[in-house]
């Protein structure tokens, strides 16, 4: 009697669970990469804006707004930057379990690449 016979699932399909796993977490990474991109542009647009618009007014009398908004746009640039690179490091991480499957369980490559 086959361990699929008893209702268990066989060493393939646990396999396959665990790819399905991992391919699920890349996803959530890739997600997160591009919400980080999304809030390390979001700065970018808003200086270009105060950029093109800067002739309507005087440095001097918007400083008190334009400072606080410029430690707001440097905390998004520092987030933004660190979800880029954490979702990076988090793809390779799992791009290199599913090359260690792959590899160990030549049965199950042809199906992951």
């Amino acid at each position: 009697m086959s361990m699929e016979e008893n209702g268990l699932p066989g060493p393939d399909n646990i396999i396959f669970g665990e790819i399905q796993v991992l391919l699920a977490e890349k996803r959530t990474a890739l997600a997160g990469l591009r919400t980080g991109i999304a809030v390390f542009a979001l700065p970018l647009s808003v200086l270009s804006a105060l950029i093109a618009t800067s002739r309507y007014y005087r440095i001097d009398r918007v400083m008190p707004l334009l400072l606080p908004l410029m430690l707001l746009n440097l905390g998004l640039v520092v987030l933004g930057t660190w979800l880029v690179f954490r979702s990076i490091r988090r793809i390779r991480h799992f791009e290199h379990r599913i090359r260690e499957l792959s590899q160990k369980y030549r049965s199950l490559a042809q199906f992951i690449e």
